[in-house]
């Protein structure tokens, strides 16, 4: 079968997870611990038994689901020679989960993809103050609606699509009177149900520039090697290969829009014939459904879903 490994972002994170699989898996265990010794914290603690606050920190959020996704991917290949060069067709994450992809693809080293995130995070509330910018889910929009309604509420701020998440939802991001302007603009369009989104900055849009020359300057300080698979990149919906791109792509994405649903539309046309997304939640499955209802998808997060998944 054709299967292409997906890693979740921003929003999969809850209190309790990854601490099955570490009681369960010396593999899990080891992730958790590099992680916790390169960033000098024990993040495992707090995404184990700590403060849900303290997890929703964007500079936690990013690595310590980075470290959930590779455990995952850690066991598959320990306890089952389950291997991503030789079992996927490509792998793609959403946000933050393409750093994931990148580290189980190997293109990035596990220490240097958890001190990426921990910047990434920091970088990104840095870039706005708290209160300057927002993000709204606009339920039932398709992109080009969306976009016209980002257009209409920007005047002389920053209005756009964010995310391009599936058919009938897409994430505007931008200033917070913007976003506003936005929801009101959509209430008038008669779309069911639009949300602000309880983020603490404008990800993924012009407002994150100062975070994406952060990451710019640091992805030049790293090794990138070239993915075992080729990555589906956010910002192109397309697949590389190529270490000097997947620089650029990484960079662009900070203020790129997440093209998810065409990536998924992509993989699927490629002949993927499933997604496997590994990690907190199963956001990832569920939009998946959204997009093709006849591309079958499954979250592995726990140690019975990994074992189902090998034996299967």
């Amino acid at each position: 079968m054709k299967r292409a490994f997906v890693f979740p972002g921003q929003g999969s994170q809850k209190i309790g997870m990854g601490k099955a699989l570490a009681e369960t898996f010396a593999e899990a265990r080891a992730v958790f611990q590099e992680i916790d010794d390169v960033l000098g914290q024990k993040l495992s603690s707090l995404m184990f038994e700590g403060s849900e606050d303290d997890l929703k920190l964007t500079e936690n959020t990013q690595p310590a689901l980075m470290a959930v996704s590779m455990a995952v991917i850690r066991v598959l290949a320990g306890q089952g020679g389950f291997m991503i060069k030789d079992k996927a067709a490509c792998v793609a994450g959403h946000s933050l989960g393409e750093y994931a992809a990148l580290c189980a693809a190997e293109s990035l080293t596990l220490s240097d993809t958890a001190q990426l995130l921990r910047l990434r995070g920091q970088a990104m509330q840095k870039a706005v103050p708290v209160g300057i910018g927002g993000m709204a889910a606009l339920m039932g929009a398709e992109i080009d609606i969306a976009r016209e309604i980002a257009a209409a509420a920007a005047l002389d701020e920053v209005c756009v699509a964010a995310n391009d998440n599936a058919v009938g939802q897409i994430v505007l991001s931008g200033h917070l009177t913007a976003i506003d302007r936005a929801l009101a603009i959509a209430a008038e369009r008669g779309l069911r149900r639009s949300i602000k989104l309880p983020v603490s900055a404008p990800f993924h849009s012009p407002l994150m520039q100062p975070a994406a020359d952060v990451m710019r300057e640091a992805l030049e300080r790293v090794v990138v090697q070239a993915p075992v698979v080729p990555l589906i990149a956010n910002v192109t919906a397309q697949p590389t290969q190529d270490p000097t791109e997947i620089r650029q792509l990484l960079v662009a994405q900070v203020t790129g829009t997440v093209r998810w649903r065409e990536s998924v539309l992509f993989m699927k046309a490629q002949g993927v014939e499933q997604l496997v997304e590994c990690g907190s939640g199963s956001v990832l499955a569920g939009l998946a459904k959204r997009i093709d209802k006849e591309l079958p998808a499954l979250s592995l997060q726990t140690p019975e879903d990994i074992e189902a998944f090998l034996k299967a």
